[in-house]
């Protein structure tokens, strides 16, 4: 148990109609009562919500306020918490923080709350990064999978590959103890099925990573196409309001612009580049090349096409130089140009084909919906992607990077195995596999892992 206490704003940086001051530690309850006064008769109850006044150490009124004592160890933190609930304005949280670190707490470092939480036994590591995870989820299906992890899912699903890679390894330290027994301890083809058997339950939490990523990271969608065929009007149709700024004049984006934003459910970067065109004003070339970078490094690409030009033999070399297997083909000002029949290359004899088209009125708004179903289905395919499953556990980066290096260790242990190596020799391989998966919920995490963790989360959490 930590000796000092911490606070910190726990609501989000803004104004807004309650703001959170959080205290956590031994100190929580003697900064309370220094600093609040309730309305009414009667002490302080555990649990229970109070008004009264928030003052400051010289006992200036600060705000009308509620406040509540929970104490520990069945507190998020497994500590003694205090909390004061205020009016939500920046000026005034920000003096009500500073009344508490008056009353002897000290200013919160990031993620510390949680740290504590996970030091204390409140949660184990998966669960600790899972709060990071829920704050910064870019979709429901992200969100999800986070309160999945938060309830504890991967990290059972960690524990129990940890006891039996455990037990395989006592079968192992039997093996070595007792090796002139006449009964055979560790029969290889059964021994090699429990390996293989370790192998297949960490491959499916890998596969979950990859399946889900689009929805934990989401994807990056670019905006091409020549100039004026309404790139700009896209990116403001699909964002509901004016973001890029749209002119007659051709060349009008200079540089590339990006929102995040979902389409059809998917967490999107959407991303509005300058016209492709040849030019000899500096500026516009230049915005050009960086659009081009963008382009080369998206997921998925919408190739604009003026409907009142129709498509060109540029269109279909643009087209074959962008990635006909990642774009999609857009017919934009379908309310000015209806598009003829097999527009979009079939049943013409061409070498390329997009993977997918569309047909919209940026202007008008119309046939964006298919066209956003059309993105979620071109970068689920690219990227074998899939709805996570209720309650799936899927490893983040971190987990799935020691999830790998588990999985190394396993297979060399086979080679070992099947090769003759000493049994003591193979026991360090599964040493090396349970000492990542201790990794992974906390059991045996270097300081600095911890540190790189927990600095990414915010002040007050």
């Amino acid at each position: 148990m930590t000796t000092d206490t911490i606070a910190a704003i726990a609501t989000a940086p803004g104004a807004g109609g309650i703001g959170i001051v959080r205290v956590s530690g031994p100190g929580a309850l003697p900064i309370l009562e220094k600093l609040f006064a309730p309305a009414g008769k009667g002490g302080y109850k555990p649990w229970i919500l109070r008004r009264g006044r928030v003052q400051d150490t010289e006992g200036n009124t600060l705000d009308d306020s509620l406040a509540v004592f929970m104490p520990g160890p069945k507190t998020f933190t497994g500590e003694d918490v205090a909390e004061f609930q205020c009016h939500g304005g920046p000026v005034l949280l920000a003096a009500v923080l500073e009344a508490c670190l008056c009353a002897g707490a000290r200013l919160a470092e990031r993620g510390e709350f949680t740290r504590r939480a996970f030091l204390n036994g409140r949660m184990d590591l998966t669960q600790a990064e899972a709060v990071a995870e829920m704050i910064a989820a870019p979709s429901k299906e992200g969100a999800r999978l986070a309160a999945a992890k938060l309830d504890g899912v991967l990290g059972q699903r960690i524990g129990d590959l940890r006891e039996r890679v455990e037990h395989l390894r006592a079968q192992i330290c039997l093996a070595v103890d007792f090796p002139e027994e006449e009964v055979e301890c560790l029969p290889q083809e059964g021994f090699l099925s429990a390996i293989a058997d370790v192998k297949a339950a960490v491959a499916s939490l890998l596969a979950g990573f990859e399946r889900t990523r689009c929805w934990r990271e989401g994807v990056t969608v670019a905006l091409a196409g020549p100039v004026n065929a309404g790139k700009s009007s896209l990116m403001n149709a699909l964002l509901g309001r004016q973001r890029a700024v749209v002119t007659e004049y051709p060349g009008t984006t200079r540089d590339f612009l990006e929102e995040p934003i979902q389409l059809a459910g998917l967490p999107v970067r959407l991303v509005d580049t300058a016209g492709l065109r040849e030019t000899d004003n500096p500026a516009e070339a230049q915005g050009i090349q960086l659009g081009r970078s963008m382009i080369e490094s998206a997921d998925v690409v919408l190739l604009m096409v003026d409907g009142t030009e129709g498509t060109t033999p540029d269109t279909w070399a643009l087209l074959s130089e962008l990635g006909p297997e990642r774009t999609i083909l857009v017919w934009n000002k379908s309310d000015l140009a209806t598009p003829p029949p097999h527009w979009y290359g079939k049943e013409m004899n061409l070498s390329v084909k997009p993977a997918a088209h569309a047909v919209i009125s940026a202007r008008k708004g119309e046939g964006l919906e298919t066209l956003a179903e059309a993105v979620r289905e071109l970068a689920l395919a690219r990227s074998q992607g899939q709805e996570p499953e209720p309650g799936e556990a899927v490893p983040n980066l971190r987990q799935a990077r020691s999830l790998m290096e588990v999985l190394g260790e396993l297979e060399a242990l086979e080679q070992d195995v099947l090769a003759g190596v000493p049994y003591d020799l193979c026991a360090v391989r599964l040493e090396g596999a349970a000492s990542a998966l201790a990794e992974i919920t906390g059991l045996d995490t270097p300081e600095e892992v911890l540190n790189r963790i927990f600095a990414s989360f915010c002040i007050g959490k």
